[in-house]
């Protein structure tokens, strides 16, 4: 069936408190989909972040992001009161997240709340109960970096604790228990926060779709937890990291310095760590797009200590063995496969084996000098479209910055831009018409908005992921325009 869905991260939600959460403003946004006609609310990663404020690099795959927890329902679930919300400075500009403001002010205040949550010490044991594993290991390791102000772990003094033997796990989780009780405290507000928000959006005919990044970061209980996992030294010291070779973009390549994984060791466990983590997916999503599919078939590996990724070298992902256990194990569950960048004949392969829709972005597809895959004609039917993704610029922004005169009069030309229609809802139109199973625009371009208000700009390592829709931005004009072009299309 053809739909369609806007990607628009959690934290780009207005609200009062410097960033957005899954409180008022988040049903408001489902509200303003189905009444838009659109099926999909596609959001970047939930996951709680880390140094440098990326959702791609949490400091667990399976945690929710406490930035997120609305504060405005704690006060009325009797966890906080009103006054101890007034004069805190959460950030000066109602469009830009200041993530300096957030990480001093919140966790203070939640702590508070932590203090009144006495009422809840059965509902919070039995969410313990459910969550085992990945919850004790998360809050042991937030419990240990605050202990050790917060650093990475890799630095931690203690060399034990640091390497996780077993005999310090269980020293430390005794001796840091009620640390340990309040971080499993804010996974139990986010998942009941987030469970009513995703039930409310359910009864709306709204579904989420969220990204699974393929590597998770070095600075994270992941990596700490299950060291066995990953191409890890002796002292649990990175072999190799991740990256992408050069290209024409990038000279050197992009350094992701994410840790590799051991994949021997996770097929040798049947590859039972990938399954928990759908698992966990799963409470949160109804489709999973996988970040950097092809890595899977094969992955640029780069020596640890460098500072770009020339040096890398191609090596062989675990294909099919992997991917054909994940959807096999999780048989009514969707994914999209993100088959962006260097691709190959063995990746085009090991797509049509997956059996999963690959995606399209339109602001690659107008090669005026020849044939574009990203083309709208080349938009098969088993395939996702997108005007651009988070790693992209806004449609204002791609034609101002342009690839030159040529392929802008190409798209134009193409697409019939015309003044009045403008070019984001041109862009939108076309997109829309497509044959693809599914498209997916951006909030910023739906809302027209110019390149300032771009999600994030790989490689560089400031003014990312801040982005924030005003309160007023969604009106009911504008909620009949896109219900308009999307019924135009068969789409609603």
């Amino acid at each position: 069936m053809r739909k369609s869905g806007i990607l628009m991260a959690m934290s780009s939600l207005p609200s009062p408190y410097g960033i957005g959460t899954m409180g008022k403003s988040a049903y408001r946004f489902v509200d303003f989909l189905r009444a838009s006609g659109q099926t999909y609310w596609q959001l970047l990663p939930l996951g709680p972040t880390s140094y440098g404020d990326s959702p791609y690099s949490a400091f667990s795959t399976f945690a929710g992001n406490p930035y997120y927890i609305d504060l405005d329902l704690l006060v009325r679930d009797g966890l906080l009161k009103r006054p101890e919300l007034q004069g805190i400075d959460w950030g000066s500009d109602s469009q830009r997240v200041d993530y300096g403001k957030i990480y001093e002010n919140r966790f203070a205040v939640l702590r508070r709340a932590f203090g009144r949550s006495g009422a809840l010490t059965e509902e919070i044991a039995a969410f313990r109960r459910e969550n085992g594993g990945w919850l004790e290991d998360y809050a042991l390791y937030m419990a240990m970096k605050t202990r050790f102000g917060m650093v990475s772990w890799t630095e931690w003094p203690e060399e034990d604790i640091r390497l996780h033997q077993p005999e310090a796990v269980a020293r430390c989780a005794e001796e840091y228990r009620e640390e340990m009780d309040f971080w499993v405290f804010l996974q139990f507000l986010f998942f009941r926060q987030w469970n009513a928000l995703r039930d409310y959006a359910h009864s709306r005919g709204v579904q989420f779709i969220g990204d699974i990044p393929i590597y998770v970061a070095l600075d994270s209980a992941d990596v700490w937890s299950v060291p066995h996992f990953f191409q890890l030294d002796e002292k649990n010291v990175p072999k190799e990291v991740a990256g992408v070779p050069p290209d024409d973009f990038t000279e050197d390549g992009q350094l992701w310095g994410n840790p590799l994984y051991d994949w021997d060791a996770m097929g040798a466990d049947g590859f039972g760590w990938w399954i928990r983590r759908i698992e966990g997916a799963q409470k949160l999503y109804d489709v999973i797009r996988i970040d950097h599919f092809r890595g899977f078939e094969s992955y640029w590996a780069v020596p640890y200590g460098d500072t770009n990724a020339k040096r890398g070298h191609w090596k062989p992902g675990p294909g099919m063995k992997l991917v054909g256990v994940l959807t096999s194990w999780f048989p009514h569950l969707r994914f999209i496969a993100e088959d962006l960048g260097y691709t190959t004949p063995e990746v085009e392969k090991l797509l049509r084996d997956s059996g999963l829709p690959g995606m399209k972005v339109l602001e690659f597809g107008f090669d005026p000098q020849g044939e574009s895959g990203y083309a709208p004609h080349n938009c098969q039917s088993h395939s996702v479209c997108y005007i651009g993704t988070h790693d992209n610029e806004t449609v204002r922004g791609w034609v101002k910055a342009g690839r030159g005169q040529a392929y802008i009069r190409y798209a134009k030309e193409y697409m019939h831009i015309e003044p009045r229609e403008g070019w984001c809802w041109g862009m939108i139109r076309t997109g829309m018409s497509t044959a693809s199973e599914l498209f997916i625009m951006q909030m910023q371009d739906v809302l027209e908005l110019p390149g300032w208000s771009r999600m994030n700009s790989p490689g560089t390592a400031e003014g990312n992921w801040q982005w924030r829709m005003k309160a007023d931005a969604v009106d009911a004009a504008l909620t009949r325009k896109l219900r308009r072009v999307t019924h135009t299309y068969r789409r609603d």
